[in-house]
Formats: structure tokens, sequence, C-alpha cells
């Protein structure tokens, strides 16, 4: 075992010693992108794994040292982390665990603090917690964001993004089963092999590599009709995590859908973009504001090199760049308004709209309010104005049961369902999940199970 070392504050720390020899923990949300992550640490010599697991068990053990007031996603975590120390696998005087901390409003900023607080109290106060963030929020000997490690990190999420992105369009509609997934695995390995020697890690590399990834996933052989498209928006956490939204991806799949999920560039964007509006809004550094102006207008170019290299393969939907969403947000919620997902989420599902994806799941965790205000908040003032829109938010919670949340799910293609009948002049009734859950009497769709 590692000598413990603690800061003035009392703080586990995170030694150089400890990197040599502890194995690093890392929770699951983005499937594709969190395993390049984590190759991206082995190769800067960290021993590190994402952690795949997903059952009931976690949600109980997350419930036994976390208060039940926290927000679902910060029960899960801590509840994942957790158990995978207490499952056996792993000797607990060298194990570590890596979260990400970003410095905002939302409590993600101290799921550290909730984390630490439950380890001492599972008897696990040995296990130093390491956090991830680019705001200097903690800092220790043993872990360090080099810039070498970040930009591996920032090309990971576009390419993650462009292979979500792809095989959420592949998948269902591939005549050879298993052929996308077995794609992507060989993208994510060529690419993170290419991190090693210094390769993709620019933009010039990067175009190049967009246009070999889509071509690639163009050979896939597709057939069939094309299946009502989904959108899913929320929390992030529970957006993407299959641990967090119980599998939604795989259940919209084995219910005739094809998933359509917001890639996480968005999302970066937007962070970086919040410095600017915080320094217009409340002033600040002018250096900062041209730094962070630089950075923004560096990242959106290549996300509109990713969309350039889908818009050659008409296959194949392009998703439109941040700026655009900005636009579509901007008379629905001021630039303020950025706690959480903030405008981001109204913006997401105004772009799901307007390109064609009018059915969306807007996923709510427990203890989220800035969700629940842009989020469930606009649905209404969205189909108000788009009345043709489909929007179902779904609650996540770790008292909610998921026949319920897949019972509203279906409801919900029901009523996709019935929109097309309307448009080629079947019954114009429309079933709604509010209708379904004030009267029981209703016969639901064939299916559909009463919880």
């Amino acid at each position: 075992m590692a000598k413990l070392v603690y800061d003035r504050t009392g703080r586990l720390l995170f030694t150089k010693e400890m990197k040599r020899d502890y194995t690093l923990l890392i929770p699951q949300m983005l499937p594709i992108h969190f395993g390049m992550f984590a190759r991206c640490l082995q190769l800067s010599g960290y021993k590190c794994e994402t952690l795949q697991t997903n059952h009931r068990g976690i949600v109980d053990t997350g419930l036994k040292y976390v208060h039940n007031d926290t927000c679902y996603p910060a029960l899960l975590v801590i509840g994942q982390l957790i158990e995978a120390i207490n499952s056996g696998r792993y000797d607990k005087d060298r194990v570590g665990l890596f979260i990400t901390q970003t410095g905002g409003g939302c409590r993600a900023s101290n799921y550290i603090y909730l984390l630490r607080k439950a380890l001492e109290k599972a008897g696990l106060s040995q296990v130093p917690v390491v956090s991830i963030n680019l705001s200097g929020l903690e800092r220790n000997p043993g872990f360090s964001m080099s810039l070498k490690l970040i930009r591996q990190f920032c090309y990971s999420i576009m390419y993650g993004d462009l292979i979500m992105l792809l095989a959420n369009q592949c998948r269902p509609y591939e005549v050879n089963p298993g052929e996308t997934d077995m794609l992507v695995k060989a993208w994510e390995e060529r690419l993170v092999s290419g991190f090693g020697s210094g390769e993709g890690l620019s933009y010039k590399s990067m175009s190049a590599n967009c246009v070999k990834i889509v071509r690639d996933f163009a050979k896939i052989e597709l057939s069939g009709k094309k299946k009502p498209r989904v959108g899913v928006v929320g929390e992030i956490y529970v957006k993407y995590s299959p641990l967090g939204n119980n599998g939604l991806e795989e259940f919209l799949l084995s219910e005739g859908a094809e998933p359509v999920v917001p890639g996480l560039t968005d999302f970066v964007i937007f962070k970086i973009y919040n410095r600017d509006i915080d320094i217009d809004l409340y002033g600040g550094s002018k250096l900062k504001a041209i730094v962070v102006r630089a950075f923004e207008r560096y990242v959106e170019k290549c996300q509109k090199a990713m969309i350039a290299a889908v818009e050659e393969y008409p296959k194949f939907r392009a998703p439109r760049p941040f700026s655009h969403i900005r636009e579509l947000a901007a008379s629905y919620l001021g630039a303020g308004n950025k706690m959480g997902e903030g405008w981001l989420l109204t913006g997401e599902m105004l772009e799901l709209i307007s390109e064609g994806t009018k059915n969306i799941v807007c996923t709510q965790p427990f203890g989220c309010l800035p969700n629940h205000i842009v989020g469930k908040g606009m649905i209404r003032r969205l189909k108000d104005d788009y009345p043709d829109s489909n929007i179902v938010a779904i609650d996540y919670d770790p008292g909610a049961t998921r026949i319920n949340q897949e019972n509203r799910i279906k409801l919900m293609l029901a009523n996709a369902a019935r929109g097309d009948a309307v448009q080629a002049g079947g019954e114009p009734e429309r079933i709604t999940a509010a209708k379904a859950d004030d009267d029981n009497k209703q016969p639901l769709p064939e299916g559909i199970a009463r919880a």
C-alpha cells in the first residue's frame, strides 16, 4: 500500500507512487467517448478502467451512502464507484477514482465532496479521488491535465460524436447484424493508436480522418423501410448513460425506432461560449475573452469539418453546427440561461424538430432543477409553436419503475404511428400519456403492460 499523503485541508492526495501502482476507476457515461478517454489516460501512463456495470445494486448502494434528496446522476455515479470497490474485483488499497468537476453551479461540481463523504461512511477513506477539471479546483502530484492529454480528450470527443452519429444511423438498418459495432471498435482502436504517435490531433489530420470514417460507415450494407426517428435530450448524464436511462437507445432500437442523440461537442462549445457570455454580462479580462473566443472558433471549425464529411454522403443526415442551435434557441431563452444544460437543451429540441425528428424523449433526472426548467418547462411552448412535435418527458429516479418509463415511451411511439396514419388519411385521434395516466380504463396500444 502506498504511503497516504494529505494536503493542508486534510484532502487525500493522489501521489506519483500511486500512479505506478493504483488502478483508477472511471464511471461510465458515453461508451464510445469514455472508452477512448480511458485509452488516452493509459497512453499517459495511468492504469485505469471504465466501469461497465449496470444493475439495481448500483442504485441501492447509492441510496445507502448518498442522501436521497441528492440528484439521481450523483447517486448513480457514486453508487457505481463504491459498488465496484466492494465487488472484490479490485484491491481496496490500490484503487483510486476519477470524477469530473466542472466548477459551475450544478451539483455536479460537488459530486467529488459527496463521493469522499460516502467513501468515509463506507470505510474506504484510504481511496483517493482524482478530479478531472480545467479550472484548477484541485491538484494532485500524481495526476496532471497535460496539454497533450487535453488535446487527446478534445479530439476524442469530436471523433466519438462522429462515430456515434453514424452508428445510430446504420445500426437500425444493417443487413449483417453486428457489423456496425465491429466498425465502431475498429475505429476506436485505430484512432487511439494514432494518438500515441501524435496522429489525428490537428485540424488537417482530423478532417482527413473524418472523411475516412464516414467512407467506411457508408460501406455498411443497409436495407429496410425508414423507421421513426426519436431524439434523446435531457440532463447530460442521464441523456447519454445506459445506466442512467435504463438502456434507452437499446430500448428504442428494440421498438423499431432509430435513436437520434445530439453529440457532446455542442455541450463543450456551450461551456466555452458561457465563459464569453460571463465576460459580456459581468465584466472580466479582455485577454481572457480573446483566448476564449479563439478556442471556441477552433472547436467550431473542427465541428464543421466533421459535418462537411458527413454531408458528402446523402445516405447520412449531418447535424447542424453549434451556431445554428444558438440561433434557434435565441427567441426562446437568453444566453444567460446557462445553468446545467441551459438554453442548449431547448436548442437541441428545436434542432431535432426543424430537421424532421419530431419525436423526442426528454430525460428528466430527479433533483435536476435547471433541466426541468429548460427541458420539461419548455415542452408546452414548443408544442404550441410546433403542433406536430411529439415530445415526452421521462422521469428517472430511484423509485421510478422501468416498465412505467417504457410504457410512456411506447405511447409516444404510438402517437408517432398515428401521426403518420393521419398524414396518410387515417384516424386523427391522438393518444396522450396524460390521458393514459389519468384514465386507467383507456385501452393501451398492443404490447404495453400496465404497471
